[in-house]
């Protein structure tokens, strides 16, 4: 997944807007989606020098960004391609709209009018100080260390009766900076837990009566915090390239692809060019990024267990499950696995008012052969029973731009498909002597 962009704050009256002083690079630029079949390296080839960006996704489709100057000549090369942006720097503006007058949490409330609108970076921090405090007696405020500018890796901690130190279930969200939709998916699924146990709700009750939940909303910050004031399409950390690197304007580090497991197992599941978007660093681990929340894992691993690893992702509308690194290697659990995402992808879709489809499998078969990534490593390394990573929607449509309106069904839908999940954890459900799957 490959995209870049610009953004300011600018104060209105009744809104704000994150968007960059000048304009857009990429207004009148236009996004395509190619469909390359088994062809994907052939059309990449033939897309160098005319799209200024692009991300492969599944079912041998190709999201490319054309820049303005180059589009008569994209339309000439004859490929099957459908419009996804006639005018990308468009669609950005009407994503950057801020509701700022009416972000605050209203107690729990459903219909929270944060979900209505994306938030700058201290915004949503100081949303998380407020859930917290609103549950203080059950949870803390964590870290899992820094990141390469400074800013706290921060996460919540919430636990039910008996207290904290029971197996944990962790969330990590807004590793790829430009996937602003993680972000709000996380949170609602955070205040959903919350709300519902407080107002006495049996099933969510059990989940923090049975879990610890570490939830970590942005383990990107400083990336996050780019793509809102200079490149909005901005994907990884903003570590400088190595000293010995070719070309020294190259920034960041993919942390997707800095864990320790198969780090260098597949030269197609990563890059060894700082200036790629899938850049993987000199060694595994030497994003700072990486070093914390690996040792954090660790720490929950030896101390408590985890049951169920998720990292959130946008966008294509997938639940991928190790492994990554290769397409024909498929661990002993996958059968449980595959049922859960199976179970969650319908829950999702019946509930859903767009019929949301996800499409589940091992991430290395399902999409694209991915190395060092956490996924791989948080069941490898942290032995975590269930591990998943969820690309959110949409599939096609608006890719990382996805707009304002579509945050509330999104998020929505993310906790129709956790209650699912979260409910069929324990074994016995597997052994087909469990309760009944949740109805919702």
């Amino acid at each position: 997944m490959r995209f870049l962009l610009s953004f300011l704050l600018v104060s209105l009256a009744a809104a704000a807007t994150i968007r960059s002083p000048n304009a857009s690079p990429h207004d009148g630029s236009r996004v395509y989606r190619v469909k390359a079949g088994r062809q994907v390296a052939a059309v990449h080839k033939r897309l160098d020098g005319i799209a200024s960006d692009y991300w492969d996704q599944a079912h041998g489709n190709l999201d490319v960004v054309i820049p303005r100057d180059k589009i008569e000549v994209f339309e000439t090369l004859g490929l099957s391609t459908r419009l996804l942006h006639a005018d990308l720097g468009e669609s950005i503006a009407k994503e950057s709209v801020v509701k700022r007058k009416t972000w605050k949490r209203q107690a729990n409330d459903t219909n929270d009018p944060w979900f209505d609108s994306y938030h700058p970076y201290d915004d949503h921090v100081e949303w998380w100080r407020e859930l917290q405090g609103s549950f203080a007696n059950q949870s803390n405020w964590t870290t899992s260390g820094t990141s390469y500018e400074g800013r706290e890796i921060f996460g919540v901690h919430l636990w039910g009766a008996g207290g904290p130190g029971k197996p944990a279930v962790l969330y990590h969200g807004t590793v790829h900076a430009r996937e602003w939709i993680v972000a709000p998916t996380v949170e609602y699924v955070a205040q959903q837990l919350i709300h519902g146990y407080k107002s006495g709700n049996n099933i969510t009750q059990a989940f923090l009566n049975n879990y610890d939940f570490y939830i970590f909303p942005f383990v990107n910050p400083d990336g996050f915090v780019y793509s809102q004031t200079n490149e909005r399409l901005w994907r990884k950390n903003r570590q400088p390239p190595p000293a010995n690197a070719v070309n020294q304007t190259c920034f960041g580090r993919d942390i997707n692809r800095n864990w320790e497991t198969a780090w260098d197992a597949d030269p197609r599941g990563a890059s060894p060019n700082p200036c790629s978007q899938t850049y993987k660093g000199v060694v595994p681990r030497d994003a700072p990024e990486n070093v914390g929340l690996d040792n954090l894992v660790r720490k929950i691993r030896d101390a408590q267990g985890i049951k169920l690893f998720i990292d959130w992702h946008s966008y294509s509308q997938l639940i991928l499950s190790p492994f990554g690194y290769k397409e024909t290697l498929y661990p002993p659990e996958l059968g449980k696995w595959t049922k859960a995402a199976a179970l969650m992808s319908e829950a999702i879709r019946a509930e859903s008012t767009n019929a949301t489809t996800f499409t589940f499998g091992p991430s290395g078969a399902v999409l694209y052969p991915t190395t060092g990534s956490s996924v791989d490593h948080i069941y490898t390394v942290g032995r975590a029973e269930f591990a998943y990573t969820i690309e959110l929607p949409d599939y096609g449509d608006f890719g990382f731009v996805l707009p304002p309106e579509r945050i509330r069904p999104t998020v929505e839908e993310q906790w129709v498909g956790q209650q699912v999940l979260l409910s069929i954890l324990d074994e016995e459900f597997f052994d087909g002597e469990g309760p009944a799957i949740l109805t919702l």
